[in-house]
Parts: structure tokens; C-alpha cells; sequence
């Protein structure tokens, strides 16, 4: 058997290994998301906020604000709740590699040999959902600053979340297009947007 058949095999074995760990990670995760409306309520405050930041009428402009008050209270209650539901699994389900395909394929693999290489190269999604709750429900209390520079913060919370959910279900890299695709927004407008607590303490975590 040439060197080039071996190449081709093993490159089939790591996509295939890939594939069925992207599917349980997305199993995983839409599982515990299904008792919430996370994904409803992230559009609503979305398209809320967009509507609200374009409104040149003050009086109607702060009446939006004050309807979607109860979705971001609601949005921050669920997505804490769904922190500590995934906080209860196992590490092993909830770790996602750093580095994209084909790398962490590799790195998997050297798992067997190098138990601790897989975790050093890798996030816990459990940490990563317990931030992104925690820094939302700062945004959704915090006081003082004009309405609009609080609508993009939390939006931009909001956006790093959802990132957050795609790098675990895919890949970091297809996270960043999705961003791109769904908000026209580059990932890095995004970590430039959250608060500043929220930006530290995802680099120290993540590792970007």
C-alpha cells in the first residue's frame, strides 16, 4: 500500500472522527437548549435593539427599551439556568479543541499517547456558558451610560454567546463566518464590543 492510499485513509478516518464528534456535540447542546427560548429571545432583542438604535424619536425610542426589558430579563434568567444544567455533565462531553481541523484530529489521536495534550489545547464549554451568563446578566443590570451604548454591549454579549455555541458545535473558524453571515459582524468587532471584564476574562479562558 503507497504512502499516498495511507494519506488519503487516514485523512478519511479523522473527517469521519470529526463528523460524528461535531453531531454528538450539536445533539448535545440543541438538547439542553430545547426547554429554553434563548435562540428566540436572542432575536427579538436583536431585531429590537436594531429597530430602537435607528428610532430618531426619543419618547418612541425609550418606549422600545422599556418593552424589551422583560426579554433581556428573561434571556439572562434562561441562559444562566442552561450555565448550570451543562455545568452538571461531565468534562469529558463539554471540551472543545482550539485549533481547527485537521490539528485537533492530531491532537486527539496523540491523546492516546499524551492524555494531557487533548486539554491543554482545548475549552470547557461548561466555563465558557458560565462567563458569557454571568457577563450578560451584568449587562442586563447595569445602570448609568446612554441606552444605545448598553443595547450594543449586550448585543455584542449576546453575539460572542452565540459564537461561543457554533465553535463548540463546529469550529472556531466557522463560528467567525457565521458571525459574518447572520450579523455582518467579524468576530473581532465582537470581542472588541462585550464589556471589558467579559473580554478579559474569555481571552484568559479561551485562549485567543
Amino acid at each position: 500500500m503507497d504512502f499516498f492510499l495511507l494519506t488519503l485513509l487516514a485523512a478519511v478516518f479523522a473527517w469521519w472522527l470529526k463528523s460524528r464528534s461535531d453531531r454528538a456535540r450539536i445533539t448535545l447542546l440543541a438538547t439542553h437548549l430545547r426547554p429554553f427560548d434563548i435562540e428566540k429571545l436572542m432575536e427579538t432583542l436583536s431585531e429590537g435593539y436594531m429597530r430602537a438604535l435607528g428610532e430618531q424619536d426619543p419618547q418612541r425610542q425609550q418606549a422600545i427599551w422599556t418593552l424589551l426589558a422583560p426579554s433581556e430579563q428573561k434571556m439572562a434568567e434562561q441562559l444562566g439556568q442552561l450555565a448550570q444544567d451543562f455545568a452538571r455533565l461531565d468534562e469529558a462531553q463539554t471540551r472543545v479543541m482550539r485549533p481547527d481541523w485537521p490539528v485537533s484530529a492530531l491532537l486527539q489521536l496523540l491523546g492516546r499517547a499524551f492524555p494531557a495534550w487533548p486539554k491543554r489545547h482545548s475549552v470547557d464549554m461548561r466555563a465558557l456558558l458560565t462567563l458569557h451568563a454571568q457577563a450578560l446578566a451584568r449587562a442586563v443590570q447595569a445602570t448609568g451610560g446612554s441606552p444605545s451604548t448598553r443595547a450594543f454591549t449586550l448585543l455584542a454579549e449576546l453575539m460572542l454567546m452565540q459564537h461561543s455555541c457554533h465553535w463548540f458545535c463546529k469550529s472556531r473558524h466557522v463560528a467567525s463566518a457565521r458571525l459574518i453571515l447572520r450579523h455582518q459582524t467579524p468576530y473581532e468587532k465582537v470581542l472588541n464590543s462585550v464589556a471589558p471584564e467579559t473580554r478579559r476574562a474569555y481571552q484568559a479562558l479561551s485562549g485567543v
